[in-house]
């Protein structure tokens, strides 16, 4: 996925999770944080960010936060942007292959996942029904990505739910997209949330995919590129 109209700026301050002050052309914005995460450890006063200007007129903040460089490592912090790269990953067949079906926010009872797949079975005529959750990884420590940065209860849920699927006959993956690159492992953040860990260890023993992806990320755009080892 691309970006259109980038832009170098300096984060200053985070006034709430919504808004972040940034210096670019020397000038202080109002810029629209698209990521509610703490992000502590990325918005630092100082850090070079890149930013993304608004094409909507009427809208207050002009920019969007995208980005921001911590040491070397450039990391994208647009959380809206997992998604977006998975399904660019799925439909180039890296993902799945046989893919016949896709279909984004489905529900399923009274759940609702990031995609349901279906794909032509290993041995015909048998098909495949998936049910994909997607989690973005910003979390980087010592060269390894954790999930998640902060508690949360949605994720834990989201877990035990694909949980139910695998057990119900249906393929379930979780797959957590690294908005990086150079990340040495993936595991889960057992000490920030030892629930999330100890559902995602079940959701694998249940037959559960965990599937860790990094990403080339440049100013202007996000890519999946390999695979990461998982590290429960």
């Amino acid at each position: 996925m691309t970006y259109n109209d980038i832009h170098e700026g300096i984060f200053l301050s985070r006034p709430n999770r919504f808004i972040a002050e940034v210096e670019v052309y020397e000038q202080v914005h109002k810029c629209h944080v698209k990521n509610t995460g703490r992000c502590k450890e990325l918005l630092v006063p100082g850090a070079k960010v890149y930013v993304n200007r608004s094409d909507k007129m009427e809208r207050v903040t002009k920019f969007d936060l995208i980005s921001v460089w911590k040491e070397e490592r450039l990391i994208n912090m647009d959380s809206q942007a997992p998604n977006k790269v998975f399904l660019e990953y799925l439909k180039s067949g890296q993902h799945l292959r046989g893919i016949t079906f896709i279909k984004p926010e489905a529900k399923y009872g009274n759940s609702r996942f990031d995609f349901y797949v279906e794909a032509e079975g290993p041995q015909s005529p048998g098909k495949r029904k998936i049910f994909i959750e997607i989690k973005g990884v910003t979390l980087e420590i010592g060269g390894a990505a954790f999930f998640p940065d902060a508690p949360t209860e949605r994720g834990v849920r989201h877990l035990k739910e694909l949980t139910r699927l695998s057990h119900e006959g249906y393929e379930a993956h979780v797959v957590f997209v690294i908005k990086m690159k150079g990340i040495t492992h993936f595991s889960p953040n057992n000490t920030t949330h030892p629930a999330f860990g100890a559902a995602l260890t079940l959701a694998k023993e249940a037959g559960v995919k965990v599937i860790a992806l990094d990403c080339n990320v440049m100013p202007n755009s996000l890519v999946i590129d390999n695979p990461v080892s998982v590290i429960l």
